[in-house]
This record gives C-alpha cells, sequence and structure tokens, in this order.
C-alpha cells in the first residue's frame, strides 16, 4: 500500500514506519499536526518543528498543519484536511498508536469516512516489547519531555537504552507510567534512525521546569553526516 503517516517525530512514529516498510508498504507522505498547546488530545506538542528536519532527513514529503484550538474536533479536522489534500496518491493512513482507544478509534472512523485503509502496526503490543524494538532496530530517541510521578528532571536529553528501559519498567510497575508515554507522561525526538540519511544534530537547547514536570526545547537543530 502507498502509506501516508502520522509523524510526530517521536519513536512510535518512526518505528511504525519502519514496520511499515519492513512489510512491504511504500510511505510516501509524512502528516503532522501543529496542536494548538501542549494540552493536544491526540498530538505531540514540543519541538514539533523540527519535524521538517527528520524529514528531510528521511527524504520525505510532508504536510504540516495547525489545529485551530485543543479540541477534538478540531484537531482531527485539520488531520481531516491534511489527508484529503493527498487522497488521490495514498491507499492508507500509518499510526504509531498502542494503547490509545480514543486515537485508534478516532483514526480509523477518519479513514473510513474517505475510503481509505487504517494501519497501526504497534496496536496491543507488550509495551516494553516495543521500547526493546525501539532500540534494537537503531532508533536513536531522545527524552525531551516528562510529566508523571517519578520522571525527573535528570531525564531531559537521556537517550532511550536498555537501562532507561528497565528504570520505565520500575516506574511502571510503581507509579502506573505508561513505558510509551501514550498518557503523555514523557515525550520523545528521534535524533537518528535506519530511515534517515542524514542524523539530527542539536546545537541549542532550552529546559523549561516546573513543578513536577518539564520540557527540552531545542532552539537550534541541523542536518550531519552520519
Amino acid at each position: 500500500m502507498r502509506l501516508a503517516a502520522l509523524f510526530s517525530g517521536g519513536k512510535d512514529s518512526t518505528l511504525a514506519i519502519q514496520l511499515a516498510e519492513a512489510m512491504g508498504h511504500h510511505v510516501d507522505y509524512l502528516i503532522t499536526v501543529k496542536a494548538a498547546s501542549e494540552e493536544s488530545y491526540y498530538f505531540h506538542y514540543p519541538n514539533i518543528w523540527t519535524t521538517s528536519l527528520q524529514a528531510r532527513a528521511m527524504d520525505r514529503r510532508q504536510i504540516m498543519v495547525s489545529a485551530r484550538s485543543v479540541s477534538r474536533d478540531d484537531e482531527l479536522q485539520a488531520l481531516r484536511d491534511a489527508v484529503e489534500l493527498i487522497r488521490d496518491e495514498v491507499d492508507g493512513l500509518l499510526s504509531g498508536v498502542n494503547r490509545s482507544r480514543s486515537q485508534h478509534d478516532s483514526f480509523q472512523r477518519l479513514c473510513e469516512e474517505l475510503g481509505l485503509k487504517f494501519l497501526a502496526p504497534l496496536w496491543m503490543r507488550d509495551p516494553r516489547e516495543v521500547l526493546e524494538e525501539v532500540v534494537s532496530s537503531g532508533i536513536t530517541a531522545m527524552i525531551v519531555g516528562v510529566a508523571a510521578m517519578g520522571l525527573g528532571r535528570e531525564l531531559l536529553g537521556k537517550i532511550i537504552d536498555h537501562e532507561l528501559i528497565s528504570l520505565l519498567n520500575s516506574l511502571s510497575e510503581k507509579y502506573g507510567v505508561s513505558m510509551l508515554s501514550e498518557g503523555g507522561e514523557f515525550e520523545t525526538l528521534v535524533l537518528d534512525s535506519p530511515l534517515f540519511k542524514k542524523r539530527i544534530e542539536i546545537l541549542d537547547y532550552e529546559i523549561r521546569w516546573s513543578g513536577y514536570s518539564g520540557m527540552l526545547l531545542v532552539r537550534e537543530a541541523r542536518l550531519a553526516e552520519k
């Protein structure tokens, strides 16, 4: 199938593309929805501008649209507008959703209304298994946001590796933190993957922290040779 991938720049959407292409599909487009605020129901918020660099690194065509507000209706309308731009050029929509029933069902309904297939290769897979595959598949994903009990400022800027997966597993057992962060417990930014012809190099950033949550905001970045 010719697919358009919902692309946030994080680990799940990147892994979903790798898996879909391993199945023989062609991911021709990346669709990125800019949420109106970090309170978004469906889409990532921090560092979304860097997806344009990632799209260039993957040599993929990107469609970026902005949601008018944080309402579910406005966010889904922004996605619909993006999909309709390429409706005749793709057969389906690809998502990295894992456990969020509201996201899965909303995206699936949208595809049914537009006559497209919906593909979610991570759906209902074991979260730790997915994280292990992120690492083993060669994806370099950095934590750029934390907002959950047990996740401290020291995690900002950390690359997900097997040691960090063990920590997240412990926090999941102790506090109920989602290991894949579908509840927004943490956010990631992919700096490199087998899909990338070049890697993302961060030149400048700012850390914002308030109470028990914070973000690493990338101020300047560029593509660099691998």
